[in-house]
């Protein structure tokens, strides 16, 4: 057993935040920081400041590290928002803006990519990196009638990068590969661990722009001097390949069992499970992620969640508003709580805009009606993929800022009509550090988490044994469950009618299938049945 207690970092790129976390083996976080962000919002586009998002991680690390002194870092790991890209310079200096996660503005691109045969959203990254090429200069159009290959002839002035390429970038003094998690909104294709170069060559983009793809928990290099000296956090530590924030909640969860879903309530909505194959969606609303050890991570990302609070209520408490929602179950009103403009889960709709029916009573009666709604797009989501065949027998796990709120979670827990368990830390830096612990022990292949045959992180308890251990142990042995959330029949019946007056509104405006909408009013009246 090592004498100096190890910890592992974890940073997380979310939309309002950089925060990161110091986390021993057992789960006990040593050390924190935060860090706010600002962004751009116009209509459909929504643009960070890739030099924001350095000097965020610069000094939430200092505030973590120097909590956290006096305990080795054993390695870190950086999750994004998926689907976040810009274009950088061939050393990795950032040359655009960061187009976030629900930049619509590629809605052209993203035909023209479904067009060549690849099932991409309008807010997916492959489709902002051809508009961010077009805008710079940097896609090159073929002479009508001459071979694509041509269109590769001068190599590129640019290179995509995704949003934690450009922190590992600074952090090892060189751009690295990307991992398989984040390249898979710019269209990499994980089933055959490959770029669909074909369908790429027809869009036009040029050879060199896209990295190279490696697999999350992959060693990619370690933190140089001078990111050391502009984040504390000691040079030589190692660095490792991360997964998107929505993978990282999953990690953050423990719910990397087959069966077992995440549902990760921040400013939007994201729900991640695990299976022993992927989940197949003809429509691409739903797409699948790969864990190391090559299990599959099921899911979607909504653009509904805790934002549309902010953005109606600015300044508000949330718990003094919770405790006067209380009285209003259920609302008088019935909302769809689009953060902003389309949807991309449970349906692709990019025409959707939020919208209430009927009116609230007060301010209390809206925010109620928000929460609800909130939920009742988690209960759809769920029955989607319950739809699509996908396992959903396992357990259910709370996470993102939104599981703070206790009342939110029981009316979430209500509305679902399933139980819902509460890590005692929700925070996606948390499975970012696991990666890292993970990664690094694998990378070493020697004891520690890898092989059970020493202490647990350098400080927790000897496990003993000699099995290998995969991902999900290691997230199951840092992860502490705070509650489980027992849902109250009577309140799930309360919510039935408006769940279903919604579902009905969503078809008829068109956004929803009415296949899907048929599953959902079955799963309802057999689910009422049961209670």
């Amino acid at each position: 057993m090592a004498d100096e207690q190890e910890a592992w970092l974890g940073i997380d790129l979310g939309t309002q935040s950089v925060r990161v976390l110091a986390v021993t083996g057992d789960g006990t976080v040593v050390g924190r920081g935060s860090a706010p962000l600002g962004g751009r919002r116009d209509g459909d586009r929504h643009e960070q400041d890739p030099g924001e998002w350095w000097e965020g991680v610069c000094a939430a690390a200092r505030q973590a590290v120097e909590e956290s002194r006096g305990v080795r870092i054993g390695g870190l790991a950086v999750c994004g928002t998926s689907g976040t890209v810009l274009l950088t310079d061939v050393a990795g200096r950032p040359l655009s803006p960061g187009l976030m996660y629900d930049d619509g503005r590629a809605s052209a691109q993203a035909a023209r990519a479904r067009a060549a045969g690849l099932a991409v959203q309008d807010t997916w990254a492959l489709p902002k990196a051809m508009w961010l090429l077009g805008e710079y200069g940097g896609l090159p159009e073929a002479p009508r009638g001459a071979h694509p290959h041509l269109r590769l002839a001068r190599p590129p002035r640019f290179r995509l990068a995704h949003q934690p390429d450009v922190i590992v970038a600074r952090l090892t003094g060189e751009p690295p590969p990307a991992d398989s998690s984040h390249a898979l909104k710019t269209g990499y294709d994980l089933e055959n661990d490959a770029w669909p170069h074909p369908a790429l060559t027809e869009l036009g983009l040029p050879d060199g722009l896209l990295p190279d793809v490696v697999h999350p928990g992959t060693r990619l290099g370690e933190v140089c001097p001078a990111a050391a000296e502009a984040t504390g956090i000691p040079a030589g530590t190692p660095v490792v390949a991360g997964m998107t924030d929505g993978c990282a909640a999953q990690i953050a969860s423990g719910a990397l069992r087959p069966g077992s879903w995440n549902s990760v309530l921040g400013t939007t909505l994201v729900l991640k499970g695990a299976s022993t194959a992927p989940v197949h969606d003809p429509t691409g609303v739903v797409y699948n992620h790969r864990a190391p050890g090559g299990t599959w991570l099921p899911g979607g990302a909504s653009s509904v969640g805790a934002g549309v609070l902010t953005a109606a209520f600015a300044g508000a408490d949330p718990a003094v508003m919770d405790e006067r929602a209380a009285a209003h179950e259920p609302s008088g009103a019935v909302a769809y709580p689009l953060v902003s403009p389309g949807e991309r889960f449970p349906f692709h709709a990019p025409q959707a805009v939020a919208l209430v029916l009927g009116e609230p009573e007060d301010d209390a009666d809206l925010w109620a009606a928000l929460l609800q709604g909130v939920a009742f797009t988690e209960r759809l989501c769920l029955d989607y993929l319950h739809h699509l065949g996908a396992p959903l027998d396992g357990p259910l796990t709370f996470t993102g800022g939104a599981a703070r709120s206790r009342y939110w979670n029981q009316l979430r827990a209500d509305i679902l009509g399933r139980p819902a368990r509460v890590p005692a830390q929700t925070e996606p830096a948390l499975g970012m550090a696991a990666l890292a612990a993970y990664g690094v022990s694998a990378a070493d292949g020697e004891s520690g988490f890898l092989r059970e045959s020493g202490s647990l992180g350098g400080g927790g308890t000897s496990l003993g044994g000699g099995a290998a251990l995969g991902l999900a142990d290691v997230a199951e042995r840092m992860v502490r469950v705070r509650t489980v959330v027992e849902p109250r029949p009577d309140r799930t019946a309360l919510f039935a009618e408006p769940y279903a007056r919604l579902v009905d509104e969503l078809t008829a405006r068109g956004w929803l299938p009415p296949p899907v909408a048929a599953h959902a009013h079955a799963r309802l009246t057999r689910n009422t049945a049961d209670s």
